[in-house]
């Protein structure tokens, strides 16, 4: 409990030590605000504020507004090759009045085509995960690319990425630790930097290639009026295994699940196969991804997983065309998620319009979606609307 605490007041001490150094740059705040020979500090955030309006199947209306992401960092390098980032997220976390750690890690960069990660990073699994949130289409992320289910979020530990001379082909390979939230109703992963006492501790392996034939393309999405076509095709793979040292829902004399509606993951494994092309103002981003896990209690039935399993069937396909004067984009999408335990397959179809200021650094985005069978329960459609301005630095 003393170590948590600790934990909890440096991240806050951190955090309140970025935030004291944003006003000092003022206008030019985002930018390198100390450099000197192989040294160099950089300091920037991203802001994101978002109105969500919900009505579900009988009528109900409810409302909030919040900070979706409020997340300042900091970031430099005093040696030649090494580079470091720590960023904190103070909006939407695991407790009201929490903060979470994202990016914390070292990077070495002494290589031409090869970069090695230590610390917390993104584990290289979902085209969709694997491109920012300050710069996605639709408000949030599809299925394909949401930690709830069944996509790795940041793993503590090691990721090698590299790509060849002439950038057409890229690659990535991970391991780490990363934790599981025993919730019955998704399959959440998150870092052991944000760990919770009832989570399920597990290790990670990961492996991704990106081939872009017409040469590299960026996973951001947007185009904002390039003047040739690029596409990428990618393949990724992972599998999590829990390594045995946290079950706390599963009775350890009978090996059955204490709780109805939350179960210790025993193992899980996800495939990915997607593609996108950018060009002349279009953007079209398209994913299945396969994910198969296993409990510890064989026969757990809820939420996801019947008897003991659960294979989760996603698919996703999301563009847009920005106007030429690069302000304007409507934005389109659909996505899917089928699980072994649900009545029937969970759609949702997305329409939107984003409205950029100065491309992904300063937006206004409007996203509608219409979701039906919500989590797998025929009948049970629901409206989301979100409306959010985006400012980051």
């Amino acid at each position: 409990m003393e170590e948590r605490a600790l934990a909890h007041t440096l991240r806050r001490a951190v955090g309140g030590c970025i935030m004291a150094l944003v006003p000092v740059t003022g206008a030019m705040a985002g930018i390198t605000v100390y450099e000197k020979d192989a040294t160099k500090l950089e300091i920037g955030a991203r802001i994101q504020i978002q109105y969500l309006q919900a009505e579900d199947a009988d009528g109900d209306h409810a409302d909030d507004l919040f900070f979706r992401r409020l997340r300042p960092y900091i970031a430099g390098t005093v040696t030649e090759d090494w580079f470091g980032k720590l960023e904190l997220d103070f909006g939407e976390s695991l407790d009201s009045d929490d903060s979470q750690i994202k990016d914390a890690f070292v990077e070495y960069r002494g290589w031409e085509y090869v970069k090695v990660t230590i610390g917390n990073s993104k584990t290289p699994f979902s085209r969709e995960f694997m491109t920012s949130s300050g710069s996605q289409q639709l408000i949030e992320r599809t299925i394909v690319g949401d930690h709830n289910f069944g996509s790795p979020d940041r793993q503590l530990g090691l990721r090698a990425e590299g790509k060849n001379s002439s950038e057409k082909f890229g690659w990535f390979a991970a391991f780490g630790q990363e934790r599981h939230d025993p919730n019955a109703d998704r399959m959440d992963f998150d870092s052991p930097a944000n760990d919770e006492s009832d989570w399920n501790e597990g290790r990670v392996y990961a492996a991704r290639v990106d081939f872009h034939p017409l040469g590299a393309m960026p996973y951001d999405q947007a185009d904002f009026h390039t003047d040739t076509w690029k596409f990428t095709v990618s393949g990724a793979a992972y599998r999590w295994d829990n390594d045995g040292d946290r079950n706390t829902l599963t009775d350890p004399n009978t090996g059955l699940s204490i709780d109805p509606e939350a179960v210790d993951l025993d193992e899980a494994t996800g495939y990915e196969v997607s593609a996108g092309v950018r060009g002349h103002g279009v953007s079209v981003d398209l994913q299945a991804n396969k994910i198969m896990g296993e409990t510890v209690d064989p026969t757990f039935t809820g939420g996801l997983y019947e008897d003991g399993e659960t294979d989760l069937d996603q698919m996703a396909i999301e563009g847009g065309y920005t106007f030429s004067n690069n302000h304007l984009e409507l934005v389109a999408g659909w996505d899917s998620q089928d699980a072994s335990n649900y009545e029937t397959e969970q759609q949702r179809t997305f329409f939107g319009v984003n409205v950029y200021v100065n491309q992904h650094k300063a937006k206004f985005q409007g996203t509608w979606t219409m979701v039906d069978n919500f989590l797998g329960v025929d009948g049970d459609d629901r409206d989301l609307l979100q409306v959010q301005f985006q400012f980051q630095f």
